[in-house]
Order: C-alpha cells, then structure tokens, then sequence
C-alpha cells in the first residue's frame, strides 16, 4: 500500500540537488542492436534446451530534470527459439508498459535460422482483453516463427523514479546464457544492494564519469530453474537483486526508506481525527453489530458485518469522511482501514496493522527494508494471537489468505510517549494456522451385508479451517442452481463418478466460516467398485477416499518443499460383510511412512485394520505440520505424500 508520501519522496529529498541533467541525455539514448548481428550461435550445451536467453540486458537510469525527476528502463533480450513449445510460447511478444509510463523506444525482430530477418513495427501490434480483469494486453504478433530462430526486442521507458524498493529477477525458467544489470545514477547518491541466491555481487564504478555513478552486475550460465516442481515456492528460489535509496550526501538524508519512518506517516495516515458527525456515525453501526465477551468471536461479528455491508473497490476515490462510507456502502483500501480501526476503537480491541508480501510472488525479506514488500495487509490481535484480513470478503478470522503467511510482515502499532500516541513497527513472523483448525476428518461405512455387489457406501466427510473455506462460500455467491451443480461435481471424486442415491451438507455459507468445518454427506450404490472373479469379489476399498495426489519427480529434485497451509487428515472406514463372509488381504491396509525434521514428526500417513467377525474397522491418520521440507529429504516427502495415493489404490478380495 504505497502511498503518495513514500513515491514522492524522491523529488522532495533524495534528488534536490544543484547538479541537473536533462532527459536527453541519458546513457542508452540512442540504443540500437547491431544490424549486421545475425549470425546465430548457440554453445554446444544449449543446442538441445527447447529455449534459451542468450543476452537479457536491463538498464536504469534516474535523471533529473529541474526539481522533478525521471526514470529511463531499457530491456534488450535475445531468445532462441528450438521447440514448438517454444513457438507457441512466444509468437506472442507482450509489451512491458504500464499507463504512466511513455515509451521512447519498441522494436522486435525474428532472425530465421537461415539469416532471414523479419522486422516488426506498429503495425504487427495488436490488443487483448482480459475479461476476467478488465486489462488490455498490447503484443506483437509473431509471424513466420520456426525452429532455430531468434527473437531480439528492445524497449526503452521513461517512467516514475522507484526507489523505495525493487527487485529484478536474473533467473528464469529456462537457461540465460549472459545477463547484464546497470543502474546509472547522480554521484550524490547511494544504493542499499542485496543479492539472492548465488547472483554475483555489484559492482560500483564512481571514477569513469565525474557526474554519475555506475552500478553493474553481470553472470554467464545461469541454469533454467524449472517452475513445474510441484510443492514449492519459484520466485522465492530465484537468483535475484534488490536495491533502494539509502542515503542523499547534498540533503544529508541517511537511511531513506525505512520502515520507522514509514511506520509513523502510516498510522498517522490512519488515525484521523473525527468530529461529532462521524463518530455519531461509526456509534451507530458499531451499536448494530453483536456484542461478545470472547475477543475472536468480537472480531468475528465486526468482521462479518462489514464485509457485508461495506464493498470493497480499491479504484474508487477516497471518501471526506467514514460517515461517507457508511452512507454509499464502498470503500478504497485507505478508507476500509480506517474504518476497521475505528470500529475496533469502539470495541476497544487491541490490534496491530500488519503489512506484507505474498511469499510465492515477493517473500517478505526481515534484513532489507524495503517498500516493495509493504502492498498486502492484515490485523494482528496480540490479546489472541490471531489474524483477520480486511479486503478479502470470502475469509473470517482465524483464517486469512495462506499466501501472506509464513512470511514476515511490518506490526504497525500504537505506543504512547509522554501521553502521545504514536505509531511503532516492528518486524515479526506471521504464523499460520495450524493443522487444529485445518482438519479433514472422513467417516465412511461400507455395507455389504443385503448385496455383496453391490454395497451401499455411506460417507460422513468433514472440511476444517482452509480445506472447508474451499467449500463455504460458494453458497452465498452462487446462484442455487450454480451451487449445486458444484456440490455433484464434489460429490463424484468421493462416489468415483457413480450417480449419489443422496447428499446433504451443513455448515454452508459465509456465517460458518471460521466457526464450523463444512461438513458433507453422501451415499450411493458400490456397484462400480466391485468386480467379479469366479468366485471371488475385488472391492476397490481405497477408493471411497476420494482421488489423491501421486508426486511424481522424473528428473532430480531442485526446489525444497513449501506447501499452501498444514494439514491435517483423519479417515475411518467400517466395512460390514455378510456372515460368513472372507476378506484376503487386510494387510495392504497396515501402512507406516514418517518423516521428521529437526528431531521432530512433522509429517506422515500411518493407517492400519482391526476385525471384529463381520465388521473391519481401517484408520488412518495423515498430516504435513510444517509448510517448508528440505530440500535433502524429499523422497521422505515423496513417500508420505504418495501413500495416500497408494491407500487409494487398495483392492481387498472378498469370498461368500
């Protein structure tokens, strides 16, 4: 959530200075590729990649130009193309341009494997919607494609200075033969830098140009980082290089960016003060919401009638009031915010903003302070240890978006200093919520005792914490033909596809969420899970728990294991057979995988049978506590995770 303070802070104090330059004269002004560049060559251990990068060139430089200031980014990239993947991929080329950004330079042209050169220009541009986000897409349309060939872009952009945080990726899904980094900046200033997982460190050069300085970084041979491993975080195993403005020597501003000084404008930002119309107005809706001595069920009440009375759009204007939001029903980021805090002012429940990252697209970094990681939020209620989220309708407290958590975040929060309150931040972990609320319990009776082919399956199937919020609020936003239309299509990955005689839920909507698991039952006919041999009867048993996820790794494990949420699963299955009756080998069900980091169980599927006469009882227990694995023992993970998979293949032989 940046705010106008943090993105003009560059023209207020880091860039006041007596020494100008002018936009025109920015280092790759007249940046070209070498039109007598085209002969293709590909080292011998690349001949075979369906895709390379051979040259990504990015370079930034910051201009000033009187009292106000510029930006300029060129990218120059070179992919050769050796796969119909490939083509496909790429006969789209998208361009990387925003609305407040002019573009001064946009050119792309393929050099066939034959020296044939097909040039692109503006009329080769053409435009898509995304409907779904009501966003244009601008691209060039790639004719002509084939094997062996290269595609060379170069886009050069005057934008807005971004100096409060940035991060650019120097790896990628597949191979980068050379990429190269420059940031070219006024000599009265300086950098905070970071490096991320093996990316060379930069280097400055301030004695080659007696006005700027020169920040470079270069590496060869970057490996693909394949983005299809399954279970884990990409970007946040990515070689990657941070920087911000740290310090200003003309002005004497040090330490620029950081997250005290942010802290501070943000809760004051928040914390405006209210004259009697307004706080008659926030009485009033407050006196409407249930009153609670437990503090989650509190938050829970305040949570829920907002989230159903205020819409939240974050591209409306700002309102002069929150008797203004109250009265039009919509509210903007900034203005949701203040009216929680308001609300839970009247409450007088005690809480921090937190603002963070989502940890797959920009993990939280505790060591660089960084605005970059400041755009999602959360409130924090130290007095429960618990969080809720503001913005995203679907969720109720305890649960918030999993992709936040696991991550560090900013705890803005309010000391009083000398009878002044104030606002501190601190940097502290976000806990997510564990497998105690994230419980998936399955109670299944199988009865063969009237027709031995044809059993009638009864499951009893329980969804907690983020395994029900997949369920729950489909109700309240689905029209009832929609909703249960989704409810038979969950329904078959439990009746393998068979037709159900009947099915029930509970526990549906957004007033459960948070408060009870989601709870449905189903029975039908098991005829499509027998089949006859002489005289015997296969019974696929594993089957009633629905379909389960193999991990399969054909090639070497690269990436450590980060899971969404824990999880945490019970199952019981009661088979009861006629008298008389045989069943061979129970013993499939007798299953032992654990795997333990640091001294400690933190994930496994145990399952074993007992038989009493006529009636087979099988459990099993299977939970993953933690959400990141080592890298070292994945095939521990890989057995645990896939014993489900095998439970599910399970097929006991029964006997009249």
């Amino acid at each position: 959530m940046k705010t106008s303070i943090q993105k003009h802070l560059f023209t207020a104090i880091a860039l006041i200075s007596t020494t100008l330059f002018f936009a025109q004269d920015f280092e790759f002004k007249n940046y070209n590729w070498n039109e007598n560049d085209t002969k293709i060559e590909i080292p011998e251990n690349y001949k075979n990649e369906k895709e390379v990068i051979l040259d990504r060139t990015i370079k930034i430089e910051l201009v000033v130009v009187g009292k106000s200031a510029k930006q300029y980014r060129l990218l120059h990239e070179k992919t050769y193309i050796n796969s119909d993947d490939a083509i496909e991929r790429n006969n789209k080329i998208y361009l990387p341009f925003s609305n407040d950004e002019v573009v001064l330079t946009n050119k792309a042209r393929v050099i066939l494997k034959d020296g044939k050169i097909i040039s692109l220009d503006k009329k080769d541009i053409k435009e898509e919607v995304d409907e779904e986000k009501g966003v244009k897409y601008n691209y060039f349309a790639v004719n002509g494609l084939d094997k062996g060939a290269v595609i060379e872009t170069i886009f050069v952009l005057e934008e807005n200075p971004e100096l409060d945080g940035k991060t650019f990726r120097m790896q990628d899904e597949y191979p980068i033969l050379n990429v190269n980094f420059a940031l070219i900046y006024p000599k009265h200033l300086s950098f905070k830098t970071k490096s991320y997982n093996g990316l060379n460190e930069p280097v400055i050069d301030e004695n080659s140009n007696e006005k700027k300085s020169f920040l470079t970084i270069s590496q060869s041979n970057i490996p693909a980082l394949d983005n299809d491993e399954k279970y884990s975080n990409w970007n946040a195993n990515l070689k990657m290089f941070r920087y911000k403005l740290d310090a200003n020597q003309y002005s004497g501003a040090k330490n620029l960016y950081n997250f005290k000084e942010f802290a501070t404008n943000f809760y004051e930002r928040m914390q405006p003060e209210m004259d009697k119309k307004q706080q008659k107005a926030i009485d009033e809706f407050c006196s409407s919401i249930p009153k609670s001595e437990d503090i989650q069920d509190q938050v829970w009440n305040i949570e829920n009638k907002i989230k159903k009375t205020i819409a939240y759009n974050r591209y409306i204007d700002t309102k002069e009031g929150l008797a203004d939001v109250i009265k039009t029903k919509q509210a903007n980021q900034s203005d949701l915010l203040r009216f929680y805090i308001a609300v839970f002012k009247y409450f007088q429940i005690e809480n921090n903003v937190v603002l963070t990252s989502k940890r797959e697209k920009l993990p939280f970094d505790k060591e660089f302070e960084s605005y970059e990681n400041l755009n999602d939020l959360l409130f924090y209620f130290p007095a429960i240890k618990k969080y809720c989220t503001p913005t995203e309708v679907e969720y109720r407290i305890p649960l918030f978006p999993a992709e936040v958590a696991n991550n560090y975040g900013l705890f803005v929060k309010t000391k009083v200093f000398g009878g002044v309150a104030m606002g501190i931040g601190d940097i502290n972990f976000i806990e997510i919520p564990g497998t105690e609320i994230t419980h998936d319990i399955m109670d299944i009776t199988i009865d063969f005792t009237k027709d031995i082919e044809n059993p009638l399956v009864s499951s009893n199937l329980t969804f907690g914490g983020y395994s029900g919020l997949n369920f729950q609020p489909i109700k309240d936003f689905a029209s009832a033909e929609v909703y249960k239309s989704v409810l038979k299509d969950v329904a078959k990955n439990y009746t393998v596809d068979t037709e159900y005689k009947t099915l029930t839920t509970e526990n549906d909507g957004t007033d459960f969420i948070g408060k009870k698991p989601f709870v449905l039952k189903v029975t039908f006919d098991g005829k499509d899970l027998i089949q006859k041999a002489g005289g015997n009867y296969l019974f696929s048993v594993g089957q009633t728990i629905g379909k389960q996820m193999e991990l399969y790794q054909e090639n070497k494990r690269v990436l450590p294991v980060e899971i969404d949420y824990p999880h945490y699963y019970t199952r019981k299955i009661k088979m009861i057979l006629p008298k008389g009756a045989t069943v061979k080998n129970l013993d499939k069900f007798i299953m032992d995988y654990k795997m333990e980091v640091n001294g400690k169980t933190e994930a496994t599927f145990v399952s074993n049978y007992k038989q009493n006469g006529e009636e087979i009882t099988v459990e099993n227990t299977e939970y993953y506590k933690i959400m990141n694995y080592p890298l070292n023992q994945f095939d521990q993970y890989k057995a645990v995770i896939n014993a489900a998979a095998d439970f599910n293949k399970i097929v006991i032989i029964l006997n009249k």
